[in-house]
C-alpha cells in the first residue's frame, strides 16, 4: 500500500509507476522495487523456515494450516497439469516458489511502509516488486525461458519445434501464414504474463491512494474496500501467472510425448485433422 494515510501528505495524490534509485553500491544501482524484493525474500525463507519447523505429521491450526492447504492446492495443481504426474512434480518446487514468491511481493504493497509510508528523498524508499515492470518481465523471461528450453528439448531440436507451428505443408501459403501468427502468440506470453501483474498491481496501488486522498481524515474507511478488494486480487494474480506459466510448459512436454520422431505434422498437404476425415471418408465410400 502506498500508505492508508497518504491523504495527509500532500494536496494531491502522489503516484510513482516508475521504480526510483535509492543507493548505489558501486556502478550498481539499486532501485526501490529491488530493495523491497530483497527484503520480502529474506522475510519469507525466515517465515518458510519457521513454517518447516513448525510442521507436524498431525495438522496444526492457524496460519500453517492455510499455508499447508494453498501450498498442496498449487502442488496438486502442477501434477495434474502433465499427463505424467513424475514429470509434473519435476517442475513443483519452481512454481510452488513462484506463486509464494509473487504472492508476497503483491501483499507487501498493502503493509504501511509501502510507497509513500517511508521517503527517501523525493521518492518512496519502498516500491512492491511486482509493481516494476522490469521485474515482472524477467519473472515472464524466466518462466517463458524454462518453457522454450524443454519444448526444443523434449521435440527434438529447435528445428522440430519451430516446425510444429506449422500444421500444413509450410510451402503452402496459408499455412505458412498462421504458423508465422502461431510463432507470434507464443512469442508474446512473455509481454502477457509481465504486463498482466504488473498492470493490476501498480492499478491497486493507484486506486488505493486515490481514495485515501479523498478520504483525508477518512482515509482509512475510504480506502478500506479497495484494500479488501487488493487482497484477493494479490491472491488471483499470483495464481494466474502460475498457472499460465505451468500451462505453457505443460502444453510443450504432453505435446512431445504424444508424438514420436515419425509423427511429424508437417508432413504432407494437409494438417493431421484433415488427413484423419479424408481417410474416414473414403472408407465409407
Amino acid at each position: 500500500m502506498l500508505g492508508l494515510m497518504s491523504g495527509f501528505a500532500s494536496s494531491a495524490p502522489n503516484v510513482h509507476i516508475a521504480p526510483g534509485p535509492v543507493m548505489k553500491i558501486g556502478s550498481f544501482v539499486i532501485t526501490n522495487s529491488m530493495l523491497y524484493g530483497w527484503i520480502v525474500i529474506v522475510c519469507s525463507i525466515i517465515f518458510f523456515i519457521w513454517v518447516a519447523r513448525q510442521m507436524t505429521i498431525k495438522p496444526k491450526g492457524g496460519v500453517i494450516q492455510y499455508i499447508e492447504a494453498i501450498a498442496e492446492y498449487i502442488i496438486n495443481t502442477v501434477q495434474d497439469a502433465f499427463d505424467d504426474p513424475a514429470i509434473g512434480r519435476k517442475f513443483v518446487p519452481y512454481f510452488l516458489t513462484l506463486f509464494f514468491f509473487i504472492l508476497f511481493n503483491n501483499l507487501s504493497e498493502l503493509i504501511p511502509i509501502s510507497g509513500d509510508g517511508i521517503h527517501a528523498g523525493n521518492l518512496p524508499l519502498l516500491k512492491p516488486f511486482t509493481a516494476d515492470l522490469d521485474a515482472t518481465v524477467a519473472m515472464g523471461v524466466v518462466t517463458m525461458g524454462l518453457v522454450y528450453f524443454y519444448s526444443i528439448k523434449l521435440s527434438g531440436g529447435f528445428r522440430k519445434y519451430v516446425r510444429h507451428f506449422f500444421v500444413g505443408n509450410p510451402l503452402n501459403p496459408l499455412y505458412f501464414f498462421i504458423g508465422l501468427l502461431e510463432m507470434f502468440s507464443d512469442a508474446i506470453r512473455v509481454i502477457s504474463l509481465s504486463l498482466r501483474l504488473f498492470l493490476n498491481v501498480t492499478i491497486g496501488e493507484m486506486i488505493i491512494v486515490v481514495f485515501s486522498w479523498l478520504g483525508h481524515f477518512l482515509a482509512p474507511v475510504t480506502a478500506l474496500p479497495f484494500e479488501l478488494l487488493e487482497l484477493l486480487v494479490c491472491f488471483i494474480q499470483a495464481y494466474i501467472f502460475t498457472l499460465l506459466g505451468t500451462m505453457y510448459l505443460a502444453i510443450a512436454v504432453n505435446a512431445a510425448g504424444h508424438h514420436t520422431d515419425g509423427d511429424d505434422l508437417t508432413e504432407g498437404p494437409f494438417p493431421e485433422t484433415i488427413k484423419a476425415t479424408a481417410a474416414a471418408a473414403k472408407g465409407q465410400l
